[in-house]
């Protein structure tokens, strides 16, 4: 079981030197795949009410659940490919947003932070 994101990422990048797919992993191309990836994710809800989407029959929650995998393992390809340490990022991403959103000007609005700044 892999349950942390340095074992994911090992694992990961062994599948990918194990099947030399290396020499295909450009940032551009993971990106492409990625963004392919979330769109098959998207197709899962296209026709779903607001309702259904929240309550997600098994069968479907699997699927989406794949989906998912996929776009993540793009997305921990292009973070290795790019030399950017992800949990750092996003932690410099929540601090930065706390700035942008602060929650007694944003809390239970979808405003975005231009609009009350």
């Amino acid at each position: 079981m892999t349950d942390s994101i340095d074992a994911l990422r090992a694992r990961v990048n062994a599948f990918v030197e194990e099947r030399d797919w290396a020499q295909f992993h450009s940032p551009k191309n993971l990106a492409m795949a990625m963004i392919v990836e979330a769109a098959e994710v998207v197709e899962h809800f296209q026709w779903m009410t607001e309702s259904d989407s929240r309550q997600l029959h098994a069968e479907t929650k699997d699927k989406v659940g794949q989906e998912l995998a996929d776009t993540f393992v793009y997305l921990m390809r292009i973070a290795e490919v790019c030399g950017i340490d992800l949990i750092a990022a996003t932690n410099a991403k929540i601090a930065l947003n706390a700035q942008k959103y602060p929650a007694d000007k944003c809390k239970g609005s979808n405003a975005k932070y231009t609009e009350y700044q």
